[in-house]
This record gives structure tokens, sequence and C-alpha cells, in this order.
């Protein structure tokens, strides 16, 4: 079946449909990673968004329940060069065709994605439109309506409902982590460094995380506008304004920013995949690391007590910041994601030895 997107530019491509047959607009992003694509579908920061993936191949190695990273898909739309409809592995459960089918979400292949990319590397972040007729008749028309289209509300369509709990045995520093839109893996990674993890909603107060009694806070990623969560970041403060030692990741490191009196801006097109290199300007190391957002802590106009320790090698953006005179740090990047035989939990430990 023939399928097309068209952007608020008015291009438009070409290409065939897979996955569920629904008409979606979308902020239109890409992700340069190379594998991964399950964690990509399932990922909640990228609600609201229809996801280019760079690498010409997708599904090749099926569908495997075990590696989503939420309990569904939370993107809107998967654009690819060729999906593989023959997975070759072991663990494979499925294909790709017949997951996004069950979770209700479009796709297309046999798009050029490298121009498509471009478009968005040179155009900045677009938003755009899958649908099943030829949209070139009405191509100006549609790309108005398509422009008008805003993500709003995200955090609190994707957080979780009701507050959970995973204890070790014996003694064991407690953390509060807060549900933003997560991967599980940051929750698993908490554990399996040997925290007990309280997860909790984003609308939780910092009067209910007091009574949690627990060591520390952790604040997770998510999608969206950060400036939306108004009553989140008042609940932030609260907690900072208490010194109550604190690490926020992604959305999380910007929602804490925010709470300072920092400000943040939208990038060009983002920083999205496996392999975006981060300096540490306190001792000059590099990390590769894992990054799905939009949005950026600026530079400019900084509080006094906020300090950027670590920005990003390819375009200088904040990607790590520590409030001075209070236990509380944020990185931009996943901690516990990124290519090669050992991951960035560097933090989980620094963080630790802050707790009391």
């Amino acid at each position: 079946m023939q399928a097309y997107l068209i952007l608020e530019n008015g291009a438009v491509f070409s290409g065939t449909a897979f996955g569920a047959v629904k008409e979606v607009t979308a902020e239109v992003v890409f992700t340069t990673s190379v594998n991964g694509f399950l964690e990509t579908l399932s990922d909640p920061s990228y609600y609201g968004q229809a996801v280019v993936q760079t690498f010409p191949l997708s599904g090749n190695y099926g569908f495997i329940s075990s590696d989503l990273e939420s309990n569904r898909c939370h993107l809107s739309a998967y654009i690819v060069r060729s999906v593989c409809d023959m997975p070759s592995n072991f663990r494979c459960e499925g294909e790709i065709d017949a997951f996004l089918k069950s979770e209700e979400i479009p796709g297309i292949c046999g798009i050029d994605t490298r121009a498509l990319a471009s478009m968005i590397r040179e155009n900045g972040t677009l938003k755009g439109m899958i649908t099943y007729q030829d949209p070139t008749p009405n191509a100006e028309r549609l790309a108005e309506k398509i422009k008008e289209y805003e993500i709003i509300n995200a955090v609190n369509s994707v957080t979780c409902n009701e507050k959970t709990e995973r204890k070790q045995n014996g003694n064991a520093k407690t953390v509060a982590l807060y549900d933003f839109g997560m991967v599980k893996s940051l929750e698993n990674a908490l554990f399996d460094f040997g925290f007990n993890v309280i997860k909790v909603p984003a609308g939780t107060t910092a009067k209910e995380i007091t009574e949690l009694k627990a060591d520390g806070v952790v604040l997770s990623g998510g999608p969206g506008n950060p400036k939306e969560n108004t009553a989140i970041i008042a609940e932030i403060k609260s907690l900072m304004d208490k010194k109550v030692p604190m690490l926020g990741i992604g959305l999380g490191h910007q929602l804490m920013a925010l709470a300072m009196g920092a400000d943040v801006t939208a990038l060009k097109f983002g920083h999205r995949g496996a392999n975006q290199p981060v300096k540490d300007l306190r001792n000059g190391k590099m990390y590769i690391t894992s990054q799905n957002h939009g949005y950026t802590v600026s530079k400019e106009g900084l509080p006094e007590g906020v300090k950027v320790i670590m920005e990003n090698a390819n375009d200088h953006t904040v990607e790590g910041l520590e409030y001075q005179g209070l236990p509380c740090v944020s990185v931009q990047f996943s901690p516990c994601i990124c290519p090669g035989p050992q991951n960035n939990s560097f933090l989980f430990k620094n963080f630790s030895d802050s707790l009391n």
C-alpha cells in the first residue's frame, strides 16, 4: 500500500506502508542509532513524534518483548529505509510489522531517509503528516494544518499511575525515582547498582517525597517541552530548597535547571542516538553517550551557583550541571546506556557517595 509523508515545508516523500494504517500528525525527528530499534519504539521520550531511523535497515532481529523499554509504543510513527520481513535471531518472537500493527502505530518504508534526515538537519525539526492519498495537490493547505500541531501534556501522558517499590535484601540506600516517562533500564540500573527503588508518578508532591524517607531523589528523562511542567518544577524547587540529594537525568536535568532559574531552549534538531560525545570539563575525560532530547539548558544567564561540568563535544551544549552548596547534579545523557563494555554508571557511584 502506498503511503506518504508530507512536511510542514510542503516536501512530500512517498513509500510503502507497514504497521498500522492510520493517518497521524507528529514532530518528525531522526535517530542515528545503528541498532536498538525496539528500545526506540518503546521509549516514552518519543511521545508525539515520528521517528526516522537513519540506519538503512530495521527489524532484522525481529520483535523481542524483553528488549522493550516500557509497556507499549509511545512514538506516533516509524519511518525507515528498509524493513526486514524475515528476521533472524534466536530470541525473535515475531516481525516488527506485526508488533506495530498490534500497537496501532503506522510505519513507512522505502523513503529516502538520508535525504529526509538532511532536510531536518538543514531546516530544524519539522512537523509532518502520514497519509495514504497523494497529498501533492493539497500540499499548501495541508502544510498550514500541519504547522498547528503541538505536543502537549506529554509527561502526564506517559508517567506511571501509582507508586511501586523494589527492595534489596539487607540494608541499602533508598532512592525515590520520579517517572517523567522513563525507560525501564534506568530503574533496573539503579536497582542493580544496589539501591532500593521507589518509583513515583510525575505528580507526586515534595511533601509526599519527604514522607517516603528516601535517602535521595532521581529525576528521570521524558518527553515534551520542559517548560510545560510548571507544577513539577515547583515541587523540585521545594526539594532542592530542603537540600535533598538529587540526580537529574535527561528531562529531569532540564527541570532541575528550570527550578534553579536557568533557561531551556529548543535545539535545531536535537540529540538522538547512542553515539553522542560528552566531555567532562573537570578532568577532560570523554564519554560516548545515549541521548534522546530536543531541548538544552542555555549557557546564557546561568544563575549564580549553577556550574556547567560537562558539554557536548559536537556543539558544546550543556550536558552536565552541578549546583554549588547543594547535593545535586544533573546530566543530559543516559547514565545506564552507552556503546562498549562499560556504561556511565559512575554517576550512580558519585550520587550514592553524596547520600547520608
